[in-house]
């Protein structure tokens, strides 16, 4: 049962699909003053929330977050920042996800949809409650009331709408680097994994192959015939996915420059000039991502882009991310990078964060015929950025398009998916994702990852085998880091046949992952999913922490510990251990319980839940051109596997 409360005058965020008949609408605005719903008036407005909480309940959500899959103990605040230092203690990342369940006795559910500053106490100090604060008298709240957490989820899931659909290519392991200046540099990195026998997909292209980090430009320099090299690698199987920032650079002659400000689609001052900050270009405008036209227009602007063959793209710097404006302190690009790159020299600075917080005051949007300040509609700037990109990719392309985001709302999960930002090269940034990709799910996001081997610092070869053992099975695998680290493309570590046994299984389990991930997406359903919402009553598995379901039959407990080969498991049923030492598939029955299982750093260990069985390629394909989804054998019970296929590229029509 699905009911909504309506505070003031929301805007419309997108997240929801249009007014539905499960749902129950309530003018709450009537009531201000229940038990529930207590307004503070002052120099600020503020709606106020609290939920108790028992003793033994879970709190499950809030999609990308530091902390466990149970956010109790901790306080998190919706506003998405541009923070690459993840500290365990940072309360906001690049994303706000405003649902969360509370499972216990009953489970009931709550999104709180509004692109304001959003502050969730969840059982902070042992206070046995969840209190919300929403810094604005608009909004729209949504209560779902369900058997189990996962029950709930799924409501909620049926009306924010489908995931979006990328292509199979996406689903191979990609490779980047912010520092692949030229051509030469990208075919370096594609030779060497294939003189070392890794499959590859896909090779991302940072803002070195811009012109002079110019959006919708190509430094004809460094990439002398861009439409043809892109061809060229796409008839090998290789794509190449290029970013887009959130700025345009100030520029008279420059044709996206030029047509935005004429027709008036960008952010502006107080003065209602176009505002302006730098970012990597220079000094540039914002796109008004909150007006329709604008959006169509910068969806638009891909067809530069798509004219040359691209097909997939990811979106950045758009929280938005300010190195400086008039209004900020001045900070270069150098200093930008550095404080990127060595979070000790950030923290050490006063106002080790960016100046972004201030400058978000000073600017305005035009959203549906009201100017509202940007502060006040903050958490929806990146995600309306997804949709415009998401929306013209749809016009301009005949097939499916790859696009993933760094700043995100619930919603744009229909146009895109998410990398979680960058992190750092640590196991407790593994662990982290691990975490997040369960939280994510139940927000919309399946297609989800994180800069696998970690994007700051400098990857050991450990950790890197540890991380892509558990990138294996998330839908976005790409190993990326920052310019000025060491060098963490695979081919470069000591004994590559370990690397290529552990990503040959992603691409031997490919057409399980990607049937599961169909499945989910048509269904509205999660693809990875904490143990507790497919063993409800199984108080031991709900408190797991460092396991996940993968689709209906697989559950992964990876190592996410330096050192170790050894970890306990607990196995909710009797399951199939099942071992890959990069060509053999070895299997064993395991009893319900607990367990210690050995995990050689070159191997990777899932297990096969009772009477499901999955099913595996034949053979190794070196990418997703030479992949034959049909050319399977199962593996796990004897049981038949339900296999969803498709041709990978075509748009679904349902």
């Amino acid at each position: 049962m699905i009911t909504c409360k309506i505070f003031g005058e929301p805007i419309e965020t997108d997240a929801v699909c249009d007014e539905l008949e499960t749902i129950s609408y309530v003018d709450a605005s009537k009531d201000l003053h229940s038990d529930e719903d207590i307004i503070f008036n002052g120099a600020k407005s503020f709606l106020k929330f609290s939920y108790p909480l028992l003793k033994d309940d879970i709190v499950y959500g809030l999609g990308e977050t530091m902390g466990g899959i149970n956010k109790r103990g901790r306080s998190y605040v919706s506003y998405n920042t541009d923070d690459p230092h993840h500290r365990d203690s940072m309360k906001s990342m690049y994303g706000a996800h405003n649902f969360f369940v509370i499972d216990g006795e009953t489970s009931v559910g709550y999104f709180f949809d509004s692109p304001a500053r959003i502050t969730f106490d969840v059982d902070v100090e042992n206070s046995c409650r969840v209190d919300v604060t929403v810094e604005t008298l608009d909004l729209k709240l949504y209560n779902i009331v369900g058997e189990s957490a996962y029950d709930v989820t799924k409501q909620f899931l049926n009306i924010i709408g489908r995931s979006f659909v990328p292509p199979l290519w996406a689903f191979g392991y990609g490779q980047s680097r912010w520092g692949y200046k030229n051509h030469k540099d990208i075919d370096e990195v594609i030779s060497n994994y294939q003189k070392v026998g890794i499959p590859l997909d896909y090779v991302c292209l940072d803002i070195d192959y811009m012109d002079r980090y110019i959006d919708f430009t190509v430094n004809e320099k460094r990439f002398p015939d861009m439409k043809e090299y892109v061809w060229e690698k796409k008839r090998t199987g290789i794509h190449l996915v290029p970013i887009v920032d959130a700025g345009i650079k100030v520029e008279p002659g420059n044709e996206t420059y030029e047509t935005g400000v004429k027709n008036g689609f960008f952010s502006t001052n107080e003065d209602d000039n176009p505002f302006q900050a730098a970012v990597w270009p220079g000094m540039t405008h914002f796109p008004d991502f909150f007006q329709k036209e604008a959006r169509e227009w910068f969806g638009n602007e891909y067809h530069k882009l798509t004219d040359l063959g691209f097909e997939g793209f990811w979106n950045d710097m758009n929280e938005p991310s300010i190195f400086y404006s008039e209004y900020s302190t001045k900070q270069s690009r150098l200093d930008q990078a550095l404080d990127f790159l060595m979070p000790s020299r950030a923290e050490k600075k006063e106002g080790s964060k960016n100046n972004s917080y201030h400058d978000y005051h000073h600017f305005y949007h035009k959203v549906e015929k009201k100017r509202m300040c940007h502060h006040d509609v903050h958490n929806l700037f990146g995600a309306f950025m997804t949709r415009a990109s998401g929306e013209g990719l749809q016009k301009l392309l005949p097939n499916r398009y790859l696009l993933f985001s760094r700043s995100s709302y619930i919603g744009a999960h229909k146009y895109g998916g998410i990398w979680t930002g960058d992190n750092h090269s640590s196991f407790a940034m593994l662990r982290q994702n691990l975490i997040h990709m369960a939280s994510l799910n139940m927000c919309g996001f399946l297609y989800t990852g994180a800069d696998t081997g970690g994007f700051g610092g400098n990857c050991s070869r450990e950790l890197m085998l540890r991380w892509l053992a558990f990138s294996d099975f998330t839908p976005l695998m790409r190993n990326h880091s920052a310019i000025g680290t060491k060098k963490q493309e695979c081919y470069r570590y000591k004994r590559t046949d370990d690397f290529k046994r552990v990503i040959a299984l992603r691409y031997r389990l490919l057409p399980y992952i990607y049937s599961e991930f169909m499945k989910a997406l048509i269904h509205k359903d999660m693809y990875m999913k904490p143990l507790g919402f497919v063993y409800p009553k199984d108080e031991k598995a709900r408190r797991v922490e460092d396991q996940l379901m993968v689709g209906e039959g697989i559950m992964i407990a990876p190592i996410l510990e330096a050192g170790e080969t050894h970890r306990s498991v607990y196995l909710p049923e009797e399951m199939v251990h099942v071992r890959f030492d990069g060509e053999n598939f070895y299997e064993d029955v395991m009893p319900k319980g607990d367990s210690l299982i050995t995990v050689p750093l070159n191997e990777v260990v899932f297990f096969i839940r009772k009477d499901h069985s999955i099913v595996v390629t034949r053979h190794l394909s070196m990418n997703t051109a030479q992949l034959d989804l049909r050319d399977v054998k199962p593996i796990g019970y004897d049981v038949d596997y339900d296999q969803y296929i498709d041709d990978g590229y075509s748009k679904l029509t349902n």
